[in-house]
């Protein structure tokens, strides 16, 4: 059985995501959302709230599950007996970071692959970031995250 791991701080999951999440559900067998907890983001919300938000829209897939992890993600992945990671490219700015990361995380351990997949192109200037702003500002999120994370995100900059 092929098993990835698709990892992030998903604060908040968006569509991109999601469209990359679909991606890794047609090339494996077994897909692991990572929910990363060690990060140098300060999360929004909540690694509990995050996979609260994450669960209704992955429950569709037989074939995902969803965890958070701590440590190093190369470590986690051999853990999980995953073959490979997967990546979200959107575009030119984010290959450097995902290069780099994915060659040290060979350095660590050459058995676990990356696999970068780019998002469909409507979602390629969507971030986490960008959408919290938008929330933060009061404007339409409908077109960036699923019904239910855009009222989290209301409900955060309400208070």
């Amino acid at each position: 059985m092929r098993h990835c791991i698709y990892p992030g701080t998903f604060d908040p999951i968006t569509f991109g995501h999601l469209d990359v999440l679909e991606r890794a559900t047609k090339l494996f067998d077994r897909v692991t959302v990572a929910l990363a907890l060690d990060t140098t983001k300060a999360p929004l919300f909540s690694a509990a709230e995050r996979e609260a938000m994450i669960r209704p829209n992955v429950a569709r897939y037989t074939n995902v599950s969803i965890v958070t992890f701590s440590g190093l993600l190369v470590n986690f992945a051999v853990e999980q007996k995953a073959v490979a990671i997967i990546r979200g490219l959107r575009a030119l700015s984010d290959f450097e970071f995902e290069f780099n990361m994915a060659l040290m995380n060979r350095h660590l351990d050459e058995s676990i692959e990356t696999i970068f997949v780019m998002p469909s192109e409507q979602f390629s200037y969507t971030s986490s970031s960008l959408v919290k702003q938008i929330a933060k500002l009061g404007g339409d999120m409908a077109n960036f995250v699923p019904a239910n994370v855009a009222a989290e995100l209301k409900k955060k900059f309400a208070a």
